[in-house]
């Protein structure tokens, strides 16, 4: 029987005010409309209930509420969906509980109310504290409102919160992206998400590119930048998430280290390890009218990992972590032999990619700089 991992849930929320012109994730803009949460809500828990089979009698070990803005539900429809997945799957005791949320004052207002309902980290996309910036990244927030939300997420009772702030942004100096750090440094975060903006295929940035800083400017920023969050404290635990000690992102970890994940909602993706040892990728249906339409499955398609694929899907998680990876990990984990990827591990050492022993792999400084080139030498050709 093949060995189980631990099991996360992400839950996916669709709407937000507007479209940021860098996301490419599954959102929509509410334009004004009201959104039908009551109705998503009982979706989501059907779509729960259909998966939870695939559970195999394993505690869900952390839960994601991501979107588009997970904050626009209200508390009480917060309440009826962990209330609602507490009683399709039983909760890891002490078990993570995010939900992402933007600053305004409208969402950070319901903090209390989402705690009460059993989340207990939040995390906060800031983005920018210059408002420029924040006008060129179509968000609707300002820096006061920001350093208001941060206060609040201090305030309620939370086990842990997380600031996203992005760099690299169109038209930014150095002293313009370390003087964003600074701040958000100073509002004492838990935990810091601090990552360059990558202009994605289907977004308005890809259909008209933004100038974006020389790649100078960015290295820069970026050795810079890491010098200034580990002398406040925050150790970098992988590309980029930075904590506080014990403040890491538990879910983000059992993504890494590709642990398995049920994906509810619309567009949600899941990996799922069965018993004999298959490996299941699930999408579910990307439009909200679509995923609410009762006469259609809430599964737009699933698929197995063919065992080509599993080391470069396993690599691709595995090794955006600072941590040494165990090297019994990858047998555990993808139903192969070491013997799968030994010539790849061998050339990786040989270009300085990776440090290699009997017990554990580790990713050198070189390794992480160039970690698409490391990745690109175990996939299947």
């Amino acid at each position: 029987m093949q060995h189980l991992p631990p099991l996360s849930l992400y839950i996916h929320i669709p709407w937000c005010v507007q479209k940021c012109p860098y996301c490419d994730f599954n959102s929509h803009a509410q334009k004004g409309q009201q959104i039908p949460e009551q109705e998503y809500v009982q979706h989501l828990l059907g779509d729960l209930r259909n998966d939870a089979p695939l559970a195999c009698g394993r505690p869900i070990h952390s839960i994601f509420i991501g979107g588009g803005t997970p904050s626009l539900l209200s508390g009480q429809a917060m309440q009826q969906l962990l209330d609602g997945v507490r009683a399709l799957i039983p909760l890891q005791e002490n078990a993570e509980v995010t939900l992402e949320a933007n600053p305004g004052t409208v969402e950070a207002g319901r903090f209390s109310e989402y705690v009460q309902a059993g989340v207990n980290r939040i995390s906060i996309g800031v983005q920018s504290m210059q408002q420029d910036k924040l006008k060129a990244l179509g968000r609707i927030h300002s820096q006061e409102e920001a350093i208001n939300a941060a206060k609040q997420a201090h305030d309620v009772g939370l086990r842990s919160f997380n600031l996203d702030l992005m760099h690299g942004l169109p038209g930014q100096s150095i002293d313009d992206a370390l003087a964003d750090l600074t701040q958000i440094i100073a509002l004492q975060p838990p935990h810091i998400s601090w990552y360059q903006l990558t202009i994605e295929p289907n977004t308005q940035f890809y259909s008209k590119p933004p100038t974006l800083p020389e790649d100078d400017t960015l290295w820069q920023i970026q050795e810079r930048g890491q010098a200034l969050l580990a002398e406040a404290g925050y150790q970098q635990y992988e590309i980029s998430g930075y904590a506080k000690p014990g403040h890491q992102c538990q879910h983000n970890l059992n993504y890494w280290r590709f642990g398995d994940y049920l994906g509810i909602g619309c567009g949600a993706h899941g990996k799922i390890t069965k018993p004999d040892g298959q490996i299941v990728r699930t999408e579910k249906v990307k439009h909200p009218r679509g995923y609410m339409d009762l006469t259609k499955p809430y599964l737009y398609r699933d698929w197995s990992v063919s065992e080509q694929e599993r080391p470069f899907e396993f690599m691709m998680n595995r090794l955006r972590l600072m941590e040494s990876c165990p090297i019994a990990e990858f047998a555990q984990l993808t139903g192969l032999a070491l013997s799968h990827i030994e010539p790849q591990l061998q050339r990786a050492q040989q270009l300085g990619l990776i440090a290699l022993d009997n017990t554990q792999l580790t990713v050198t400084a070189q390794g992480h700089r160039y970690l698409n080139e490391l990745l690109a030498l175990f996939v299947d050709d």
